[in-house]
């Protein structure tokens, strides 16, 4: 049985053509027309990931977005009907890890799909296969651990609650520790050289680690900005 996908879609045409491409290509497909079916359908079937519309009866992808990431962190690709951006950046303020604006290519959406499950797979298989350098399990830096076998987060001994792109960047931060790293190399290195979004999903994606790892976000200690090139993770 293939990765289970739920759509939340309420443009009849749309969903049907979504289910039957993703069916296709062997995956179990969950759908749901509105934000309040959706809650339900994402709670009972524990979806692999969602394809979230933004636009939505009862309860618009926005607020099933943050309701979800506080649930879970099942990566989450938001499609928008908007062009200003302003949907791309409050979605991903909200949790979502990556987006797609509409009208898109079916063939973009299945290869989005792909990469979004295949990266967050590598994650959990490169700790498990002891890729790691020196066979290590878990990344340690003070009250912060990552367990790259469990695909999880801990400060001070508390599981953090971190999306699937979060967990990523701030392994990749913590693993290039002490290193200024571009926005750019950022971008390219956790979400991949095809990633259509620009640096500011970057900072959108600092901003919530710290949230969730820094004493004082305002102040940040541990990711620090490293003005004109990008970020340095200080531990």
């Amino acid at each position: 049985m293939g990765d289970k996908v739920l759509i939340v879609e309420d443009e009849r045409a749309l969903l049907d053509t979504l289910e039957y491409n993703l069916a296709h290509q062997g995956y179990t497909v969950s759908t749901a027309n509105d934000g309040l079916k959706g809650l339900e359908v994402a709670r009972r079937e524990r979806p692999d990931l969602i394809v979230l519309d933004v636009m939505l009866p009862g309860l618009d992808g926005f607020e099933l977005c943050r309701i979800l990431r506080q649930e879970t962190s099942v990566p989450i690709l938001m499609l928008t009907a908007r062009v200003d951006g302003i949907d791309k950046v409050v979605g991903l303020e909200l949790g979502a890890d990556d987006y797609l604006t509409k009208p898109f290519q079916m063939r973009e959406l299945l290869a989005r799909v792909k990469a979004m499950l295949r990266r967050v797979r590598l994650v959990r298989e490169e700790a498990s296969s002891g890729t790691e350098q020196k066979g290590a399990q878990r990344l340690v830096s003070g009250d912060l651990t990552i367990d790259l076998v469990r695909g999880e987060a801990l400060r001070d001994g508390r599981a953090l609650e971190l999306a699937p792109k979060e967990l990523e960047l701030l392994t990749y931060l913590v693993r290039h520790k002490g290193r200024a790293l571009s926005r750019q190399q950022i971008l390219e290195n956790v979400w991949g050289w095809d990633f259509a979004g620009g640096t500011r999903t970057v900072d959108v994606h600092v901003r919530w680690i710290r949230e969730k790892i820094e004493a004082d976000p305002a102040s940040p200690k541990r990711i620090v900005t490293v003005r004109a090139i990008g970020y340095r993770f200080e531990g």
